[in-house]
């Protein structure tokens, strides 16, 4: 790398620092991934323990009286008896409610549950009428889950895949270490949503707090309403036909589209400055943060 004074960076823009950074035509090689299944079989993607179950076969529990442990246990076992849709009643606030479900399922909650709610999923559809608290649908890797009101803190923490719907808002660090997958909010986030996303999409249709996408690696995030303060390396970015296009198809999904449209949406992607952040010279690293 060319010498650059700290003169000569400061009177640069952003995108002319990247580049005399040389940060810019970075390929990323030797990745890979492990593949759980076979890509070329024909028949379904489950796992090989996972039930048997019949969407029509429908039981519910009144967990009233019930802990966590035995909510769960409970679920597992109408499962394995082929109830494909399980109504859970009186949750109560309970945490933990629902997780590691790796088959598919549907699932409704009539209520609200507490922390770390239907997380490490693999599958199942979850609806869930009430709030939830934070960490709601942490490690998600596939189905979709909708809560109907508000949700806690770190909302979607590492999803890795399926999506993650909050009617209401949600507080701080949304989709933190997002993997994958699509987190919509229908209303506000808190603050640092975004902070270190890797990957995925975020759509949130009313405000979002202070550093926003913080530090963030690859992925998007899609803003309605006004912005706080964007994070460390993240940028605005062109909403192009093909965004609209998406958005207005998501949010329909699930009857989330704002009544002015999505033309208004802002556009948040990585700035790609911090890729190579440790091979930087101190003072370029001063000027980044």
């Amino acid at each position: 790398m060319a010498s650059i004074s700290d003169s000569d960076l400061k009177e640069m823009t952003q995108d002319e620092r990247v580049k005399a950074l040389g940060m810019t035509s970075e390929q990323l090689t030797g990745r890979s991934m492990f593949m759980e299944f076979d890509a070329d079989a024909s028949d379904r993607f489950l796992y090989p323990w996972a039930p048997e179950v019949d969407f029509n076969k429908r039981i519910e529990i009144d967990s009233d009286q019930m802990t966590s442990t035995e909510v769960n246990e409970e679920i597992k076992k109408f499962m394995d008896q082929g109830y494909g849709t399980i109504v859970l009643k009186n949750p109560r606030g309970k945490h933990s409610i629902g997780v590691g479900i790796l088959s598919k399922l549907n699932l409704i909650i009539e209520g609200s549950t507490g922390y770390f709610g239907v997380g490490l999923i693999d599958g199942p559809n979850v609806r869930i009428t009430g709030r939830v608290g934070w960490s709601c649908g942490e490690n998600m890797m596939s189905g979709t889950v909708l809560i109907e009101k508000n949700a806690g803190s770190t909302f979607g923490a590492a999803i890795r895949g399926g999506d993650l719907v909050c009617r209401g808002s949600v507080g701080s660090r949304t989709g933190i270490d997002m993997k994958g997958g699509t987190i919509l909010v229908g209303g506000d986030t808190g603050a640092l949503s975004g902070f270190m996303m890797q990957r995925g999409r975020m759509v949130v249709c009313g405000n979002a707090g202070k550093n926003l996408g913080d530090s963030m690696y690859d992925g998007t995030i899609y803003v309605g309403g006004e912005i706080k303060s964007l994070g460390v390396d993240a940028v605005p970015a062109e909403l192009t036909d093909l965004d609209k296009n998406w958005l207005t198809r998501k949010l329909t999904q699930y009857g989330m589209v704002p009544t002015k449209g999505v033309n208004h949406f802002q556009k948040i992607v990585a700035g790609k400055m911090l890729w190579n952040y440790d091979n930087l010279e101190p003072s370029e690293k001063k000027l980044i943060l």
